[in-house]
Order: C-alpha cells, then structure tokens, then sequence
C-alpha cells in the first residue's frame, strides 16, 4: 500500500484539556504527560475505560475479538503471549480480513498451548508440520495462529493454528507477495531441553486455511530475531535484532520473493564510525566506539557481507560488530513506509531501540534506503540513517517496541515497558512524520501487558492491537477521518 506523508493542525484545546487532567491526578498511570518540544496532542484526553481494558479518546470504540484459552476452528485453543500480528484483504470480500498472529511462547511451565497439554491431542494435530518437540514431549509452544474477522459481524469466523514447533514467536512482518515472516527471538537449543537449534524466520501465507510446515529460512540468519519489514520496490527484506548489542540487518533475496530460495545477509555499518555504538547509554562513556547521537542528527551508511549466517554459536552479531557493524540497544519494531506524494518516491524504514537513550527508555531510528540499495552502485549515494526521536520522561515514551504505519502516513508505537514503577503503564503513541508525538490509548488492564501486533485493516477503518497479558486481541475502531487532510 502507498502511504502519504500528512499534515494536521494542532488541537490547542483539546491539548490544554489533556494537560489539566495530568496535573490533577497523582499518577503518570492516570494520564499522559505530553513532551513539551516534540508533543502534540491529536485526539484529546483519553477516556476511562469502565471495564478497564483500554482507555481511549472520545469517539473511539474497542471490541475484544479473541482471548487466550478461546476455542479454534480447528479443535484447538488459542495459545497464549499474542505478540506481532499482520493484517491482510480477503479476495472479493472487503467485509472481511486475515489476521496472522505471532504467539511468544517458550515452552516454559505456565505457557497456554493450543493442546491444553495434551501430547496426544498435540501429536495428531501437528503430525510432520511441527518444527520441534521440546523435552515435555509437546510440540516447542511458539507459533502462529490465524483468524479470519467480519467487520460487519464484528465476529471471528474461522481460526485455526497456523504454525507450531517453534519458540518465542515475537515479532515478524508482512509481505507484500500476501504471507507473513513470524521470527523466533531466541537462540536455545538442544542444551535447553529443545531437538533443534532456534533463532530462525519463518513464512505462514496468510491465505493458508490449516497447519503450514514450518521451514526455516536458515539463510537469513540465526539470531534473536525481532521483526521484518519488506521493501516492496526491491523485495530486501530489513531484520532487526533484541539484544543489547543488537545489529541491523537486510537480506537480499537471490530472487525478490522466494525467500527460500536463500540470498545474502548484511549488516548495516555507519560511514566513518567503526563499529559504532548509538545507544547514548551513559555507562558507555568509557567505550571508544561510541557517542553521543543527537536527534535529527543523519549519518551515511553501508553494508558488510556476514558470513555463517547459521550461526552454531548464536555468535553473528558479535561478529558483525568486529567487522564494523553499528551496535543499537534492543532493536525491536520495524516497519517499511513509502511516501507517494514525493519525487522521487521516498522509502523509509523506522526501526525502534527498545531500550536505547540516555536515561534507557527507547529511541526511534529512521534509515532511508539508497536509489541503489542492494546494488554495486550503493556507494554512490549511501543510504542514510538518522535518530528521529529519543525519549526523555517515561510520560513521553518508553519501551517502544512494534511499529506499524498508519493508513494517514504516521507511525503507530506499542509500547513494551515492565520497569517495576508503582505507576508502571504501557500506551500506544504516534510518531507524525514531521517528529511529532502524540498519544493514541492506555492499557487499563490490571495485569499491565505489553501492547504488541498494531496493524490496520486493509480498508482502514480498524486498527488491531493485542494486549500479551492477559491475551486479548482488540479491534479498535472510530473517527480515523479527522486525523486526514480536509
């Protein structure tokens, strides 16, 4: 989908309001503050929500779609920790939509599968399909499962799981040929009780009606996988990585859309700064690779073949960063944007560093593919990479974790915070593209979950999101119109 760059004027009242409401309550877990040089506030103060699931601003509704422990299509439950999750059209039906969703499972005691434990029930459905068996005899818990939702109904129609034997299924991305890339963020193996190393991507069509062979995609490399973000004009497909001394990744398919038939993977190297290290941490001021990076501040860039991308001793990024990749700090979302009211077009790729900044509560990068990305000609007009937003209160932003683009050009953040503050709560904001925060929704949940798999339906109208805990996942719907140009 093209998406435009947009621009919106400021609701000074609605701001005024939002910020009356902050100052007479007592906890930032009441209300939003707004960051007095990159903040605006789009929508207004959010709304108590009276069954406390999500708060939201006036004229928005939300409608809890699944649970964890919900029956399947399939006979199966659906299994529990939803994380990322793509949207995608019906043929012939704009009435409904596919969701794949990512299940962050590590096959560790209090996990709900989608066999109730049962490892005769699990054995007959899986059959070959599974990638691996954990020491339980049970399928390794992470996978996917898929819903098929009526926005007229606003009912699921059809789920069924979709992916199984893999673990801790974080985050992934959709692509542009109709599947979904669903990534392992783990390296365990046989020593932690597995039968096969993990730390691979792997591809659910988002068309498929049952149970997918789960085939790793060992050619983009092992690692602990976070999200994929595809390039639709060249098909590279981008990989971030959550580790503290994470890399950035592309892989460039031998052919743009079978992934399978393997490629090359690279990792990103900033021009002039061997080895760099970006995360502004100040327990870094002793480290010779890094510095301080100011917001807006832009660097060139080029990429390093990476080699062994299989990586039996989970050892890639490390051997990247000797070679002179860039280290970040927890990268985690990742989402690919073209902007169709530019010339020539622009591609952008924002990526977040979940725990990157000086004071560690996240950063939000934005890398600008060259007009010869991929090709002998890069060096010519190096891609570039610039710090975009970096978070200086826990009211602004914190963890920021899956992204995804908006249908109006912004870009939509969950955050993923369990700091342990007594006030400790988790938001969905919006990043304009002019560096503009603002915020969209709280989670009211008792349990304090992370907001994970932001997406919007093809057609706009609904945003869904799931809460990890306790397992929910929403679809949101209201005056999305308001936030586009007159």
């Amino acid at each position: 989908m093209s998406l435009s760059r947009r621009h919106f004027l400021h609701n000074a009242g609605a701001a005024a309001i939002a910020l009356a409401v902050f100052r007479h309550l007592p906890a930032r877990a009441e209300a939003y503050a707004r960051d007095p040089k990159y903040g605006i506030d789009k929508y207004g103060p959010l709304i108590k929500d009276p069954h406390q699931i999500i708060d939201l601003p006036a004229g928005f509704h939300y409608q809890i779609i699944a649970r964890t422990g919900d029956p399947m299509s399939d006979g199966l439950i659906m299994p529990g920790a939803p994380d990322g999750m793509a949207a995608f059209p019906v043929a012939m039906n704009p009435t409904q939509t596919v969701l794949v969703r990512n299940h962050e499972l590590s096959s560790s005691w209090g996990d709900v599968d989608a066999f109730s434990g049962d490892k005769k029930r699990a054995r007959n459905s899986v059959g070959h399909k599974a990638f691996d068996f954990y020491r339980n005899g049970l399928p390794a818990n992470g996978g996917t499962t898929t819903l098929l939702y009526n926005h007229s109904s606003g009912k699921i129609e059809r789920s069924h799981l979709s992916l199984a034997g893999t673990s801790r299924n974080c985050s992934g991305g959709a692509t542009p040929w109709g599947s979904w890339l669903t990534c392992e963020e783990t390296t365990y193996g046989t020593k932690q009780g597995f039968g096969k190393d993990h730390g691979f991507v792997f591809e659910v069509p988002a068309s498929a009606t049952e149970l997918v062979a789960a085939v790793p995609l060992t050619a983009m490399g092992r690692f602990a996988h976070e999200a994929c973000a595809v390039d639709i004009t060249t098909g590279i497909v981008y990989q971030t990585e959550d580790a503290k001394d994470a890399l950035f990744y592309r892989f460039i398919p031998a052919t743009p859309g079978e992934l399978h038939k393997g490629g090359k993977l690279q990792a990103l190297v900033i021009r002039d700064w061997h080895s760099a290290n970006t995360r502004n941490w100040r327990d870094d001021e002793k480290d010779s690779h890094a510095r301080k990076v100011v917001m807006q501040q832009e660097f060139l860039c080029d990429w390093i073949d990476l080699d062994n991308v299989s990586a039996p001793e989970a050892d890639l990024a490390a051997r990247g960063q000797a070679k002179g990749a860039a280290i970040f700090a927890r990268c985690e979302g990742l989402a690919f944007a073209l902007r169709d009211n530019t010339q020539p077009q622009t591609r952008e790729l924002f990526f977040t560093a979940t725990t990157g900044g000086d004071k560690g509560l996240g950063q939000i990068w934005r890398y600008q593919p060259s007009p010869y990305e991929g090709t002998a000609r890069e060096h010519e007009a190096p891609g570039k990479l610039e710090l975009t937003y970096e978070s200086q209160d826990r009211a602004y932003l914190e963890g920021c974790d899956n992204l995804t683009i908006a249908p109006w050009g912004d870009l939509i953040v969950c955050e993923d915070s369990y700091s342990g503050e007594r006030d400790n709560t988790n938001y969905l904001r919006g990043l304009t593209p002019q560096g503009k925060i603002y915020t969209l929704a709280m989670n009211a949940h008792k349990k304090k979950g992370e907001f994970c798999g932001a997406c919007f339906s093809p057609d706009g109208t609904t945003l869904f999101v799931n809460i990890q805990q306790p397992g929910l996942t929403l679809a949101i719907t209201g005056p999305w119109q308001t936030l586009r140009p007159a």
